[in-house]
Order: C-alpha cells, then sequence, then structure tokens
C-alpha cells in the first residue's frame, strides 16, 4: 500500500461521530436536526431531474474525458456572464469534473513533483482535500491562519521567504469554507504578486461562489480579479467550481476546472489517464443548469431568508455575526468547541461542527478552536427551532 496514506488524518465527520458516541442521550422528545454538514437540502429544480430523464440514452456512450463540447459552452457562457469577463475558450480553458472535490485532488497530483521537496499552502481552517491532495502527492502542507482582525482572510507577509521559495501550489477558497471570507481585489493582487515571483499555481475553491445575500454585490471570481488585474491568459490560475451548492445537486458530481490554457492542457493529459468524465447523462442536466439563473436566485432568497431568522436570535447568547457569502455560520463557543458541541448534542439534539476538527494547530494556534461550525442547510423552520434550542441551551447557563 502507498505509504503515505498513513500521514492521512480523520475526516472531521469521523472525528465527530466519535465525539458524539461519548455523549449523553438527547431528550426523546426532541427531532435531531443536524446543522455539522455542508449538504444542500433545498429541492433539486424539476428542469434539472428532466434533463436528465430526457438523457438516458447517454448511458449507451463512453463519455469523452475532454467533456460534452456543449458542455464547455455552456460553461463558458456561464463564466463569462457571471463574471463579466470575456468568454472563456471552451476548447482550451475549460474541463468539466466530477465536481470541484475530485478536480481539486486531481489536480494537486498533476502539478506536484514528488521529488522536489515541494511545499503546498492552504488556509486554516481548511477543506480537507486540499490536506490529503497535498500528503499523497508527496509534498509538505504549510498553513497561513485565518484571522478574525482580517475578518477572517489572511496576512500572506507572514510567509517566510523560505517557504515560498519551495511552494508550489497555494490553494484558496473564496466564499470561504468556514468563514464565509470574500478575497478582495486587493488580496487578489498580493496572491498574483506571489506567484509571479515564486513561480507558484493558485488553485482557487469557488464552490459557494453563488451562495451571498446581495444580488447587487457579487463575490469576486478568481478570473474576474485576473481580468482586472490585466492578466487575462490567466497566468498561474486554475478555478474550481460545482453545481452542488448553487443548483442543489450534490449527488450528480458536476462541476469545472477553468483558467489557464497551459495549464488545462496538462491537467487533460493527466486526466485522460486518471479516467474521471462526466456522463453524457449528467452533462446535459449540467448544461440545464448553467443556463438557468431564475433558480439560483430563488435558492439565494431561502438561505437569506434563513440567516434573517437566525442571526438576530444567535446574536444575543453567541458572538455570530451573517458571514460575507456562503451558507455556514462561524460561531465562537464560550467554551471549548468539542465539549460545547458534545454537550450541545446531548441537551437539544442539534448536531454542529466543532472549529478544531476543520483546522490544524499552525504557528502556535489552532484557529478553529472555541468555534462551531453551523450549517444553515435544514428548513428555514428546522434552523429557527434549532436557534431557539441552542439560545435556551445557552441561557439555562
Amino acid at each position: 500500500m502507498n505509504p503515505r496514506l498513513g500521514a492521512l488524518h480523520p475526516y472531521p465527520f469521523e472525528k465527530l461521530r466519535q465525539l458524539l458516541s461519548q455523549a449523553g442521550s438527547p431528550p426523546p422528545n426532541l427531532v435531531p436536526i443536524n446543522l455539522s454538514i455542508g449538504e444542500p437540502k433545498h429541492a433539486t429544480p424539476p428542469f434539472i431531474v428532466q434533463a436528465m430523464q430526457n438523457a438516458m440514452s447517454g448511458l449507451s456512450t463512453y463519455p469523452p474525458t475532454r467533456g460534452d463540447p456543449a458542455l464547455r459552452n455552456a460553461i463558458a457562457d456561464w463564466l463569462a456572464l457571471r463574471y463579466g469577463i470575456d468568454r472563456p475558450d471552451p476548447e482550451t480553458q475549460i474541463l468539466p469534473a466530477l465536481g470541484s472535490r475530485e478536480a481539486l485532488f486531481a489536480f494537486t497530483q498533476a502539478v506536484i513533483d514528488p521529488d522536489a521537496n515541494s511545499i503546498v499552502i492552504s488556509p486554516n481552517p481548511f477543506y480537507q482535500i486540499y490536506e490529503g491532495a497535498t500528503l499523497l502527492a508527496g509534498a509538505e502542507p504549510w498553513l497561513v491562519n485565518s484571522r478574525s482582525d482580517l475578518d477572517f482572510g489572511y496576512d500572506w507577509s507572514s510567509v517566510p521567504a523560505e517557504i515560498w521559495s519551495r511552494t508550489r501550489l497555494v490553494f484558496v477558497c473564496s466564499p470561504n469554507n468556514p468563514t464565509g471570507n470574500v478575497m478582495s481585489l486587493d488580496d487578489w493582487r498580493t496572491l498574483f504578486t506571489l506567484a509571479d515571483r515564486h513561480n507558484f499555481i493558485i488553485a482557487s475553491d469557488e464552490c459557494y461562489s453563488e451562495i451571498y445575500f446581495d444580488e447587487l454585490n457579487r463575490p469576486l471570481g478568481a478570473m474576474q480579479a485576473a481580468a482586472q488585474l490585466g492578466r487575462s491568459d490567466y497566468d498561474k490560475l486554475m478555478c474550481f467550481s460545482s453545481l452542488s451548492k448553487r443548483s442543489n445537486v450534490p449527488g450528480m458530481r458536476s462541476g469545472f476546472v477553468a483558467g489557464n490554457a497551459v495549464l488545462i492542457k496538462q491537467f487533460l493529459l493527466y486526466r485522460t489517464y486518471h479516467g474521471s468524465a462526466i456522463s453524457p447523462v449528467v452533462s446535459r442536466a449540467s448544461i440545464a443548469a448553467w443556463a438557468d439563473e431564475a433558480h439560483v436566485v430563488e435558492n439565494r432568497r431561502m438561505y437569506r431568508e434563513k440567516f434573517d431568522a437566525v442571526v438576530p436570535l444567535l446574536s444575543p447568547v453567541l458572538n455570530v455575526q451573517r458571514p460575507q457569502a456562503g451558507f455556514y455560520l462561524w460561531a465562537e463557543t464560550p467554551y471549548a468547541d468539542t465539549d460545547f458541541t458534545r454537550d450541545l448534542y446531548t441537551h437539544t439534539a442539534i448536531t454542529v461542527l466543532p472549529g478544531s476538527f476543520l483546522a490544524r494547530s499552525a504557528h502556535g494556534v489552532n484557529p478553529g478552536a472555541n468555534r462551531i461550525r453551523i450549517a444553515l442547510v435544514a428548513s428555514t423552520d428546522q434552523c429557527v427551532q434549532a436557534a431557539c434550542r441552542i439560545v435556551d441551551f445557552l441561557s439555562a447557563g
């Protein structure tokens, strides 16, 4: 077996399962409400389901690794419309993928030379795929801590020069999971300058890009930032996106990679052997999803309704604010996040995720410690009910 498998950490939800196995049984009269996992619970739009049903004849053919041309064109159209950029070339700058998770992992394997003493920089807290992909590629992770005084952003100047000199890949997640932070144009300017100076690639995870609260103030995307900064060839940039959150189709496993044509060409070579290609059935449904914005606007309305209802209830008893984007609350706990999560479950049947499970201790601190991630993915009624139980739990003291 690959000896690097032994370096992988247990997934956060395995840690959560073990933690709650030590908890007492919650009151039997309370219906459990799980707000720990970022799995969309809104209904999949019927027109996407219908498009998939209409495409079942596609099961009789192998899918092309490069993806259905019609799908690549639909993604190019969406990118141009969403970000106000020149339409990316669907032949050279876009690859459909089996969701952003698969693509993030695979791209890391394609980029990293395991014999080069490489470093991969990741935000902290982070989506655990970043760490696992780094370790299995034979690179060393280096973490940049989220800082509450920077609105949960990052101080890139804190990274030592000797670390930058070995860095080959930098993960960013904007809007961020779990904090909701959105990178500004100045943030991107700084990161692109560092990429040019030290010759690393930026992998921008943007799967939460369509969950935001103001229809007139959309989160800045990496390709949009690059275009505004005169980097129209997207040098040193790859973006990863998905339909899972945008269109409530997490089980469809459909996303894309877009960016620099040279990087796409090399990644396509890797994927030719890797064997990841989207089924024609999923491609047809994906084309329908990317071409429609009405269902996405409605999706955002439902999330906005939940934040409008829940944040005023929780803010008097928890240090918590509405994020810039995404569907998580990143709340500070009055005592250790693991103990709080266990006690909350025991007394209220509410499941949340300890923030420390999403981060690592780095530079003397675990930036997820004494925080919990609350995923507002259940119905509005359930989210409000959960918030009321949390208030009662904290008020009972």
